[in-house]
């Protein structure tokens, strides 16, 4: 029309501050995306990592009423946010697959290609692992995965517990405790899955469980303990609403390739499902479920002399093996108490009254 002008000379005032606030915004979104790529950083203990980058360390566990230690770690600290993944190797230092798995995963994934964190606890024992000792610590003969949430008061294998529970696990979102046969175990692969009665928590575990990739997985159904006395590395984080399996892979203190791609094939797989690295996650199928765990334990000291192998199929009163003195003569067989698969069996001859000697689960049916 005529004499008119422009409509853009005709904005109201309302409009004028919308666009104000507009552009103050894009101004703003224009400038956070002008910041450097790596000024965020994830610190556990002394080690620092930044944005897009690792870096390893070590978490020191100071001495207390025995000698000290430390844990090697290593924190991924992806260029794309995401929750925080705990993988926990070595809290038996006699178990080798898993932390040499870390080692690989340590090399071969790129921060830059990560979404997420990602906390490597490459060695958990170390004075375990230094010593070549099952089970236990050598310096305070106590089972760190009987130790949580750890006493930052109490031995060493308690104050291990303790820095990783506070230092690690209170950081995480998932958490996997990678385990393998110890040096006198005969085990046939399996994960240990927990469950909480929480149905979000469980199916996260689960969830776990299956990228993990194993073809057996043990429901584990024992109640969950209070926070004070959680005892397993895997029930610390359920108990703190964390989902958490434990998975095991190898055996007789072997560090094979063949045990080591499982495990390795395994967290990368895992990292496939929580969308922390590409691809496509490796469906799970034909899993053999398995629930009602018992381990047997030898009645007293002596020679076990195994009957089954790890695997093998048993029948309710099948005989697992003999206990004999140290002389060769027997004391008691020792019978399976229920029919089911045999997870591991001892295949070393030494044990002591209370030791384990076998592993049974039975077969879920439904």
């Amino acid at each position: 029309m005529h004499g008119s002008a422009p409509s853009v000379f005709f904005t109201s005032t309302s409009t004028r501050v919308t666009i104000l606030n507009n552009t103050v915004f894009l101004l703003f979104i224009t400038f956070a995306a002008l910041q450097p790529a790596f000024a965020e950083s994830f610190v556990v203990g002394d080690v620092e990592a930044t944005r897009g980058h690792r870096a390893s360390g070590y978490l020191v566990v100071s001495p207390g009423i025995d000698e000290g230690t430390k844990i090697p770690i290593t924190i991924v600290h992806g260029a794309a946010d995401g929750p925080v993944l705990a993988l926990i190797a070595g809290t038996h230092g006699y178990e080798y697959p898993g932390i040499t798995a870390l080692q690989r995963i340590r090399k071969s994934l790129d921060p830059r290609e990560v979404s997420g964190t990602i906390i490597l606890v490459h060695i958990a024992n170390l004075p375990s692992f230094l010593g070549r000792s099952i089970y236990r610590s050598p310096i305070d003969g106590k089972n760190l995965n009987r130790m949580y949430p750890g006493d930052p008061e109490g031995s060493v294998s308690q104050r291990i517990a303790h820095v990783v529970t506070t230092e690690v696990m209170d950081r995480a979102d998932y958490l996997i405790d990678l385990h393998a046969g110890d040096g006198n175990e005969a085990l046939r692969p399996f994960v240990y899955m927990p469950v909480t009665g929480d149905t979000e928590l469980d199916e996260a575990s689960k969830g776990l469980a299956m990228a993990f990739g194993l073809d057996h997985i043990v429901v584990d159904k024992a109640p969950l303990r209070s926070s004070e006395d959680s005892v397993y590395t895997d029930q610390t984080a359920l108990v703190r609403g964390i989902p958490a399996i434990t998975t095991e892979t190898g055996q007789l203190g072997l560090n094979d390739d063949y045990w080591v791609d499982m495990a390795e094939a395994g967290i990368l797989n895992v990292l496939r499902h929580l969308e922390r690295i590409s691809g496509d996650e490796i469906v799970n199928e034909g899993v053999t479920w398995l629930t009602d765990y018992e381990v047997i334990k030898s009645p007293g000291a002596g020679i076990f002399r195994a009957d089954v192998r790890d695997g093998y199929h048993i029948a309710k009163g099948g005989k697992l093996g003999v206990l004999l003195d140290f002389f060769g003569e027997e004391i008691e067989e020792i019978r399976a108490p229920f029919a089911g698969v045999v997870n591991y069996v001892i295949a070393t001859p030494p044990v002591s009254e209370g030791e384990p000697l076998a592993m049974i689960s039975r077969i879920q049916t439904q």
